[in-house]
């Protein structure tokens, strides 16, 4: 019998001694592994029973925040227990198996032609798809996408793609990270359209100066990280044709980043033109763990058309005696996301998906109108579109704290409600941002607004008096629970 076996039959013996003596089912912590260190940069050398393992796993982790508190995440926080039960009888599954999991391919197939119609495809295009580790592989793809049509023009055209010159890519300064890793890890230039207190999307009085013979495309965001906001893809459509005009030999196209936009847009705002139904519209990303309602990691991306999607990112793989396209940059990934996307698209249906972001968007709603109310507060996105609320402190307001201090005093309640500085020419400007999900109601609403007002009156009345601030003032009043490294 191995070691292991031994250990085991000795715990064993040793409850079943325990539960003897007692009557009652021994609980873990009365057991002598219980008392093992949990290991930190070297394995340890026993192994340990299975359900103390966990337990102390599920112990070490309970003093993390309440991910329905967590109000500075977009992924999904929640999910019922039919479809964490299906998810967990697809963890063993990789999904880019096509041959091996024929059926799992075909719900991915599914998912993409679902929310591709969602996206108003034409068929008689032959659009493209795929599932992804969540919305920056969609992007990546997307980007990756860009530059290799960017190549054919370039050659096609004599611009010399092998100076020092970059290719380009033109995005809003209010981009998301991902966008700045696709540009360094593939060598392009990163072309930021500054926005402003006037111009808090894409600016389209300006978009187009940024646009030369070396861009490889314009990313329009649907659903801005920072404020939530959509840029208007629209707009940016009607540029970029008269654009393409007057440059028929190097056309340049868009792309939507739709991660927090692109599963709200189709059921809250059917009528709002921003996806294939655009002309210059080539591709679409967006995470199915945001507002498509499924547990972290799992993303979508979409090409109109097979002129859209260059060759070279095409790889063919064995399914069902033939071949099916791959063009996911991750190799191996479990196929439990895509059941959980499935499942949810066929849980809620249309009306479903409307019905549970309609409700998540009159929950922000109210919370950006109490915020509102409070009077110290100017409300720049009060849920317009997504279930996103950001605002600043008025210019005027007379308090002596910062949206840091009420973040602080926020957590310690539980709740986690970000402040963070706006980006480049504006990042003077803070502003704090509360993000609603699913599980998120209106008794968690008015409590956390209640708990809110509670705090803004504690600091309000808060003082530290400092003995000395270098200056000989011993009378120097400071602001309590300042962490922004600012006076």
């Amino acid at each position: 019998m191995r070691n292991s076996e031994n250990n085991e039959v000795k715990l064993n013996d040793s409850l079943s001694s325990l539960n003897d003596d007692t009557g009652y089912r021994t609980p873990i912590f009365g057991t002598e592994t219980s008392g093992a260190a949990m290991p930190k940069d070297k394995i340890n050398d026993e192994p340990v029973a299975p359900g103390v393992a966990a337990e102390m796993i599920r112990q070490y982790l309970s003093v993390e925040g309440n991910a329905t508190q967590n109000l500075a995440t977009f992924c999904q926080t929640y999910m019922e227990p039919e479809a964490t039960k299906l998810m967990a009888e697809n963890f063993e599954k990789n999904a880019i198996d096509k041959d091996e999991y024929p059926m799992t391919a075909d719900l991915e197939n599914r998912c993409v032609d679902i929310i591709g119609k969602l996206w108003n495809v034409d068929k008689k295009e032959e659009p493209l798809g795929t599932s992804t580790v969540g919305s920056s592989e969609a992007c990546m793809l997307g980007g990756l996408a860009m530059l290799f049509r960017w190549k054919k023009l370039a050659d096609a055209a004599g611009v010399d793609r092998f100076t020092k010159r970059r290719p380009n890519l033109v995005i809003s300064s209010a981009y998301q990270v991902c966008w700045e890793k696709f540009c360094r890890y593939w060598d392009i230039e990163m072309r930021t359209v500054p926005i402003d207190l006037d111009h808090l999307s894409l600016n389209m009085d300006t978009v187009i100066d940024y646009v030369d013979e070396y861009t490889i495309g314009i990313v329009a965001i649907l659903g801005i990280t920072y404020t939530g906001k959509y840029d208007d893809v629209k707009a940016l459509d009607n540029l970029v044709e008269k654009y393409n005009k007057e440059h028929t030999d190097m056309p340049i196209r868009i792309h939507v980043d739709a991660a927090s936009g692109g599963m709200v847009a189709p059921f809250i705002d059917p009528e709002l033109e921003w996806d294939f139904r655009l002309k210059n519209v080539w591709s679409i990303s967006t995470s199915g763990h945001k507002y498509g309602l499924v547990y972290p990691g799992v993303g979508w991306v979409i090409w109109r058309s097979k002129e859209a999607l260059p060759e070279e990112l095409i790889f063919w793989v064995s399914y069902l005696g033939g071949k099916e396209a791959t063009m996911a940059i991750n190799f191996s990934h479990s196929a439990s996301q895509i059941v959980g996307q499935y499942y949810m698209l066929l849980r809620n249906g249309f009306k479903g998906y409307k019905e549970i972001h309609e409700r998540t968007l009159e929950v922000a709603r109210y919370m950006a109108s109490e915020i509102e109310k409070m009077g110290i507060f100017e409300v720049l996105e009060g849920a317009e579109q997504i279930p996103i609320i950001c605002w600043k402190l008025k210019d005027d307001v007379d308090v002596e704290w910062t949206l840091y201090d009420l973040a602080d005093r926020l957590r310690m309640q539980g709740w986690m409600v970000p402040a963070y500085p706006m980006p480049e020419n504006i990042k003077d400007i803070d502003v704090q941002r509360l993000v609603l999900r699913q599980d998120f109601g209106m008794n968690l609403a008015m409590l956390c607004i209640k708990d809110m007002k509670k705090q803004i009156e504690i600091l309000n009345n808060s003082r530290v008096i400092v003995p000395n601030n270098g200056n000989g003032d011993n009378n120097y009043v400071s602001k309590g629970f300042d962490h922004s490294g600012r006076w």
